[in-house]
């Protein structure tokens, strides 16, 4: 009896210690990332990228006004140098719940420039706690070393996820609420735990007021969970009220909208004028429109480009190095498939239900904004709209899907290279995806 009691103690004693590792590897990165997060927003040009004026605007104008939820026809844009309030219209048409907040607990931003730094802060932190949600995926599902590497680290080296955290950008609430719903989903199906439920739906909210593509991705994650759930009869009856007050509570900002403007995405006037400029401003206006397959080509590669924003031309290395994004999307559609024959074969664990949920929440979000686009395509000839970074609040699946590859691999070589490249991939394309300088 004495050897297997010290084997298992000492089994026990490896586990803890592979545990603390995951643990500390995992608090190293979210330092670093949160430290690139805040120099950026420390030394950010508030005209450089990803809207931030307008958002700032949105947030001076709550505090301006004292309005909880805005006209949209009243909003302005602020003079980026001043701070002071301009004539031209803001074109921006999301909820009000995160600017809101921005505007209660930050310091009054028209007329103060430097003010802007503590709500980036803000952003800073949203950021932070939706990635450590996401982090905690790898500790929970207690994943090896390598493994854990090849999930954290193409989530870390997200080429835009830094920047825009250090940006007032709503894209951050969104990528908080992902963050915690996509945790929670995974333990709901692993313990089915009332609070986890609660977690999860809340996450669903939390994106769902942000912004409506966050809606999108995050309720149809945790409604694909959900649904699963139901089909295997294991949705307690109890938890139906608590679902049902949630969705109510995620839609109905859109409902608002709806009523209000006629649609949960209305087109204001400030975003009609805004296209309208940029359309001429780049001869697109006149220019012969693409026809629905063209342009999903279009949006596509535009997609594809966007992965990695720059504001200098390419070279033919940053063109080359594109390659990586496109192999990881393809393995984590073969991951996907993987994911679904477990689940048809029903030996799905919790991690291939939550690849399976977001893949799909993933393409059906992508082809109702590809046909959003192509809309403003026919009407204003507008071409630029494929943003990757509005798919941020699922930034997990894509590298939950590689693992659900990567778990299929049988061949040691075979399962070496992908490991390699899952993990260094992402580093290299950070690297020699943009021009130096």
């Amino acid at each position: 009896m004495p050897a297997p009691s010290n084997f298992n103690t000492s089994s026990h004693d490896q586990s803890a210690v592979a545990a603390k590792a995951s643990w500390l590897v995992c608090a190293f990165v979210l330092l670093l990332f949160v430290a690139a997060a805040t120099l950026s927003a420390i030394r950010k040009d508030v005209t450089l990228g990803f809207d931030e004026v307008a958002h700032a605007s949105y947030v001076a104008h709550l505090q301006h006004s004292g309005e909880m939820w805005p006209a949209f026809e009243d909003m302005r844009m602020l003079d980026p140098s001043s701070f002071g309030f301009t004539s031209e219209a803001n074109y921006l048409d999301h909820p009000s719940p995160y600017y809101l907040l921005l505007a209660r607990i930050g310091p009054t931003l028209e007329g103060h420039p430097e003010a802007v730094l503590f709500d980036r802060l803000i952003n800073v932190l949203l950021v932070a706690i939706g990635l450590a949600a996401l982090m905690a995926i790898g500790l929970v599902a207690k994943l090896p070393r390598l493994a854990l590497y090849a999930y954290i680290v193409p989530i870390a080296a997200i080429p835009v996820l830094a920047p825009l955290a250090g940006a007032i950008n709503n894209d951050n609430a969104a990528f908080a609420g992902g963050g915690i719903a996509t945790l929670a989903a995974l333990q709901l199906l692993s313990t089915q735990s009332r609070a986890w439920l609660i977690a999860a739906l809340g996450g669903v909210i939390l994106a769902s007021w942000a912004k409506f593509t966050a809606l999108l991705l995050v309720g149809g994650l945790v409604g694909g969970v959900l649904l699963w759930l139901l089909w295997r009869g294991r949705l307690p009856s109890r938890w139906v009220g608590l679902i049902v007050i949630a969705a109510l509570l995620a839609v109905a900002p859109y409902v608002a909208l709806l009523v209000q403007y006629g649609s949960p995405t209305p087109r204001t006037a400030g975003q009609i004028a805004m296209i309208k400029s940029g359309a001429l401003a780049l001869g697109w206006d006149s220019a012969e429109r693409m026809t629905p397959a063209s342009y999903a080509v279009h949006f596509v590669s535009e997609f594809v480009l966007e992965w990695m924003p720059i504001l200098k031309p390419r070279n033919a290395l940053n063109y080359a190095a594109l390659a990586i994004p496109i192999t990881a999307a393809l393995c984590a559609l073969v991951g996907f498939l993987v994911a679904v024959r477990r689940i048809g074969s029903e030996k799905a664990g919790p991690l291939d239900i939550v690849v399976a949920a977001g893949m799909l929440a993933f393409a059906g979000t992508f082809l109702i904004h590809g046909i959003f686009s192509y809309g403003l395509h026919a009407e204003f000839g507008w071409q630029t709209t494929a943003y990757p970074r509005y798919y941020l609040p699922l930034a997990a699946i894509v590298p939950l899907a590689g693992l659900s590859l990567l778990g299929a691999i049988k061949q040691p070589t075979a399962r070496a290279m992908l490991l390699v490249f899952l993990i260094a991939g992402p580093l290299v394309f950070r690297l020699l995806g943009a021009p130096l300088g």
